[in-house]
């Protein structure tokens, strides 16, 4: 069984492209983060990727879009949700791009951090699904988490600091937590 694998970056993937392939699914990656920024950072984490996806033997399909403008679009003026509107963007794209390629399910290594809201990633994938046709295949990948970051630091990955956005940097210097509704709390 194949299944179609959102990438966030590939510390993120590697354990999810083990647990996958020990359970008989081969995962078919897909990059698609517009949220990324700056742009520098967003080079660095789709190559990375790219090298690694090489390197593992897994097939990559790469949508291409660098997209500050457009996020910032998305997430005006409820800065404070911005993550629902991310998880909503990046999955409804994984799901209509598995449907389009005949694949049955999808998934997405932000499963596997410690620092996603899981319940909601888990609901929007579901709905996204649902939207196209296809089946989300749901794993909780986060008690591979650690085991992952010590792999991509022993095969030297570039390792990122924030999870993506440029208000999760802004978190990043500000040490603000997110709450536990997974909303962010940004300053006015």
């Amino acid at each position: 069984m194949k299944t179609l694998l959102h990438i966030c970056c590939a510390p993120c993937s590697i354990m999810c492209i083990d647990t996958l392939r020990a359970e008989g699914i081969e995962p078919v990656g897909f990059w698609y983060n517009p949220n990324i920024h700056p742009m520098t950072e967003y080079k660095m984490r789709k190559n990375t990727l790219v090298e690694y996806a090489k390197s593992v033997g897994m097939k990559l399909e790469i949508r291409n879009e660098y997209g500050l403008r457009e996020f910032i679009r998305g997430v005006y003026p409820d800065f404070n949700n911005r993550c629902g509107y991310c998880y909503r963007t990046r999955l409804e794209a994984a799901a209509a791009f598995a449907a389009e390629q005949g694949l049955e399910s999808f998934s997405t290594t932000l499963l596997i951090s410690p620092y996603q809201n899981h319940e909601l990633l888990r609901a929007t994938g579901e709905e996204a699904a649902q939207k196209y046709g296809v089946s989300f295949l749901y794993r909780d990948f986060r008690p591979y988490f650690r085991d992952g970051q010590d792999r991509a630091r022993e095969l030297g990955l570039y390792m990122q600091k924030y999870c993506g956005c440029i208000f999760s940097e802004e978190d990043r210097y500000t040490k603000r937590k997110k709450k536990k509704d997974g909303t962010a709390d940004v300053p006015n």
